[in-house]
């Protein structure tokens, strides 16, 4: 898949090109940022704060303390991230650090390591006594070949009651650092009580799933996809999809991005792209805006794709939203409003953040800093707050998503009959706004690259 950023500048190869093995990266753009002296805590320190001074994308504002004064590059990391100082732009609290390995293991192979279940914690948050549910199964990981499915109640985590692990607010047994450890959860469903061991492993992600025709009450034919992870994999099932959807000849489309935590710009275009067809054709996708040190060489403007023609002339399209539909999938919302699609969202309101990254390896780890915001065509970005839901309406952990039982797609298919949204059980979801949509369950997220 050709990138469809118009950006091409040689520079020294000095960090690690990332990803250009992808095919969503342009072999012909990289970036210097030197290298440390040496892998020493020490020598990186000094490399960090060379690199956060000129690339960061709040470096105006953010601390620059003395990198001699702190014994690990984490601490360190953390004291130079911007603390919100400025009232144009809240704290930063994005900008992260991960292993090379999973960097890559993610963007690069489409794969994932873990267990593969995500459960409904924030939803619950200060609610103990709440029944936690799985919300998302990753197909074909270790959790999906026990049988582990979306609705299953959580009892216990690693012989933790949920009622505890809610109350702490802590998931962290749901994640691994390596193969081979162990997760047992016991889970109840229809009554009926099992106990399970997963064992944590390497599998292949589905970035695109559950890809189907649906038909409203009046008759209306909607397209239903499903987009979890904007990574270069999604490309051959969406086409696929798509497809399927002009061979029915749907007049409506569904992005399902709920559980969207962003990746690659260019392929939150190429998502965005199916939909526009030839209305997106010669506009701006995105503008990624880098700080005044940088904006001269790199500010660069990502355009819908040619050729991508929609499933049928849909007047709008239905994007299904909340507090995990984050950075790189909110960007098709604003990407597609900046040429006037008609975008109506339906679910909870989304997490807000409309900057980005463009990692850099050093000594084995990533940094992921922000270092651009994003824009759409009408130069609409800084939506801090998220995007609030067009249909505000509660999910159901109990009801497989995409099935007609779906609350956020019955909402959607209302809406296309009646043109206005239905009464909805939203009770509680703007309480809950304020201290979900800034926060993302460890690991669920990847955020914005500017490739």
């Amino acid at each position: 898949m050709k990138p469809l950023a118009r950006h091409a500048r040689r520079l020294a190869v000095v960090l690690l090109p990332l990803l250009a093995a992808t095919g969503c990266y342009d072999d012909d753009t990289v970036y210097d940022t030197g290298v440390p002296a040496s892998c020493s805590v020490a020598d990186q320190n000094v490399w960090l704060d060379g690199y956060m001074n000129d690339w960061y994308f709040w470096y105006q504002y953010a601390p620059r303390p003395d990198p001699g004064a702190y014994s690990s590059v984490d601490s360190y990391f953390s004291a130079l991230l911007y603390t919100g100082t400025n009232a144009s732009f809240p704290a930063d609290r994005w900008s992260f650090m991960q292993t090379t390995e999973a960097f890559t293991r993610l963007f690069g192979d489409g794969q994932a390591l873990g267990y593969g279940v995500a459960v409904a914690g924030i939803e619950v948050q200060g609610n103990p006594t709440a029944p936690l549910y799985v919300r998302y199964v990753d197909p074909g990981s270790p959790a999906a070949v026990q049988g582990v499915v979306r609705g299953d109640q959580v009892i216990s985590i690693n012989g933790r009651a949920a009622s505890d692990v809610i109350a702490a607010d802590d998931y962290s047994a749901l994640g691994a650092a390596s193969t081979g450890e162990t997760l047992t959860l016991v889970l109840a469903n229809g009554g009926v009580q099992r106990t399970l061991t997963l064992s944590s492993a390497v599998y292949d992600l589905a970035p695109v799933t559950g890809a189907t025709v649906v038909t409203t009450p009046q008759g209306r034919k909607m397209g239903y996809v499903l987009v979890k992870d904007m990574i270069s994999q999604v490309q051959a099932p969406l086409e696929t999809a798509f497809a399927q959807f002009k061979a029915a000849g749907v007049s409506e489309i569904v992005l399902d991005l709920r559980y969207n935590g962003g990746g690659l710009v260019s392929v939150g275009s190429l998502v965005a792209s199916y939909v526009a067809g030839t209305r997106g054709e010669g506009h701006t996708y995105a503008a990624l805006l880098y700080n005044d040190k940088r904006a001269a060489d790199y500010n660069q403007r990502f355009y819908f794709a040619s050729g991508v023609g929609s499933a049928a002339s849909v007047p709008r399209v239905f994007v299904l939203t909340g507090p995990r539909t984050c950075s790189a999938s909110e960007q098709v919302v604003n990407g597609l409003r900046g040429i006037g699609v008609d975008v109506v969202t339906v679910g909870d309101t989304s997490c807000g953040k409309p900057v980005g990254f463009l990692p850099v390896s050093a000594c084995g780890t990533t940094f992921d800093v922000v270092n651009f915001e994003s824009v759409n065509e009408l130069d609409q970005g800084r939506y801090f707050d998220g995007f609030s839901a067009t249909c505000p309406t509660s999910e159901d952990f109990t009801q497989p998503l995409g099935s007609g039982s779906d609350p956020l797609l019955a909402a959607a298919a209302s809406y296309a009959d009646s043109g206005a949204c239905p009464a909805t059980s939203a009770l509680g979801l703007k309480q809950r706004e304020a201290r979900t949509r800034r926060r993302v369950e460890a690991g669920q997220w990847q955020g914005m690259i500017g490739r």
